[in-house]
């Protein structure tokens, strides 16, 4: 799995952080997401895709096959 995400897409609203603070955080000036671990481990895929199917801005793209 390879996680990608689109700083523009973003509006800050943090459920990726809440759901994988592994994976995610933001940056303190404007909220908007970082990414941690571009390859998480497997034991973080499902909640991973969670956090990239609740994600408002659609700013979260997974890739199951890299």
């Amino acid at each position: 799995m390879k996680v990608t995400v689109d700083e523009e897409r973003c509006c800050g609203a943090g459920t990726c952080v809440l759901l994988a603070p592994e994976v995610f955080d933001q940056r303190e000036e404007d909220g908007i997401v970082l990414l941690l671990d571009q390859r998480p481990g497997e034991e973080l895929h499902a909640t991973v895709r969670e956090a990239a199917s609740v994600c408002p801005g659609v700013a979260i793209s997974v890739d199951e096959n890299s």
